[in-house]
């Protein structure tokens, strides 16, 4: 398994978890038992809501770590740009070029499989690639299971690692939603998990000024500001090229913290 540095944090106990949850669901137990039901009841509902949130929030560190910044001694920021390879790409890889600017791109195994030529293309011209799951399933991917999980997060690790010769290093799940089983997967493959500091929600909003002072609101050395490309609105080119040019105009290089 490949070094880790602190930025990029490699699981090291995935199944934590589930020795946490015994202990929660036996204290539980002995509460229903000595305090009656109504307390027992209360105690499994916050166990259980606590691990709902863990899931759904993006950030969480829950079930394992996730960088949400990254050292910055410079007005620097780390631009991501999720759901390719797709149409926008070419033309995203263009302004990239125009800005200076160099992003990771989280791509999706099967379009990286349909369009293999714009993913080597991606890493010719110096930008990172990483793993958002081979079949990107929006609606359910919270609820994966650890088999489903482990096909999803390994299976697009083998895919993109046959297309451009070098497995990613860093992951991040589908809508950010990382549940107890996304772990193990990463540590098996030498991932660390990604989240963001910075996002205008561009995947659903198409007006790029509306993305862009939001994203504006959390610009500071060290963010991860999270962007799309291929967004059914169509505007992903617009909005990226606005962002680009805010980012710039703010006095930030976009990098590559990991080198």
């Amino acid at each position: 398994m490949p070094q880790s540095s602190p930025l990029h944090a490699i699981p090291r106990h995935p199944h934590a978890w589930a020795w946490a949850a015994l202990a929660l669901h036996a204290a539980v137990a002995a509460a229903w038992w000595w305090l009656g039901w109504p307390w027992g009841l209360a105690l499994l509902l916050a166990v259980h809501l606590g691990f709902v949130w863990g899931t759904l929030r993006p950030d969480s560190r829950l079930f394992g770590p996730v960088a949400t910044r990254f050292p910055a001694a410079h007005p620097e920021v780390w631009l991501t740009i999720d759901d390719g390879p797709s149409d926008d790409t070419a033309a995203i890889l263009d302004l990239l070029d125009a800005h200076g600017a160099r992003a990771t791109f989280f791509l999706v195994g099967a379009r990286a499989r349909a369009r293999p030529e714009l993913t080597r293309e991606i890493a010719a011209r110096g930008h990172g690639i990483g793993n958002h799951s081979q079949t990107h399933p929006q609606a359910r991917f919270w609820a994966l299971g650890p088999g489903a999980m482990r096909r999803e997060i390994l299976d697009c690790q083998r895919t993109l690692a046959d297309i451009t010769g070098t497995p990613p290093r860093w992951f991040r799940p589908v809508v950010g939603h990382a549940n107890p089983f996304v772990h193990a997967p990463l540590r098996e493959a030498g991932l660390a998990r990604l989240g963001w500091s910075a996002r205008g929600y561009d995947a659903v909003e198409s007006d790029p000024a509306r993305v862009t002072a939001r994203i504006a609101r959390d610009l500071a050395p060290g963010a991860i500001v999270l962007l799309h490309e291929g967004a059914p609105h169509g505007r992903s080119v617009e909005i990226v090229a606005a962002a680009l040019a805010d980012v710039r105009r703010a006095g930030f290089r976009a990098v590559l913290p990991e080198g």
